[in-house]
């Protein structure tokens, strides 16, 4: 079992910058950051795996970077040029196997954060 903390949500106006940090309870290979807005399905943003493979989708590619750092089984997302559309709730997840591609859907992932809420304000 890896347990998921994550941390550094909070509000931002338009265009502003936020880092997001993901503790893990132990080394994971895969690790990824998802957001949902209520009603909506929950979205893949980012995925990283253990050796800087990093994938993301085209909707943040450019504004958001993925990083971890393994000796501290700490994953992070600095996301910048924020708009009030990205309000969501934003979740850790982990999984245990390493993919040519780090996925970005949410079946892969076996473990999930309690999630932390992001608000942009227009």
């Amino acid at each position: 079992q890896v347990q998921l903390v994550e941390s550094g949500g909070g509000s931002v106006e338009a265009e502003g910058s936020l880092r997001l940090s993901c503790t893990a309870s132990r080394h994971t290979t895969t690790m990824a950051w998802f957001r949902q807005v209520p009603g909506k399905e929950r979205e893949g943003i980012a995925a990283m795996d253990d050796v800087g493979t990093a994938r993301y989708d085209d909707s943040v590619k450019g504004r958001f970077t993925i990083s971890r750092d393994n000796d501290k089984n700490v994953v992070y997302l600095q996301m910048i040029n924020l708009t009030p559309e990205e309000s969501a709730e934003y979740y850790c997840a982990a999984s245990p196997v390493l993919y040519p591609t780090p996925p970005l859907a949410i079946a892969p992932y076996d473990y999930w954060g309690q999630g932390t809420q992001v608000t942009v304000s227009s």
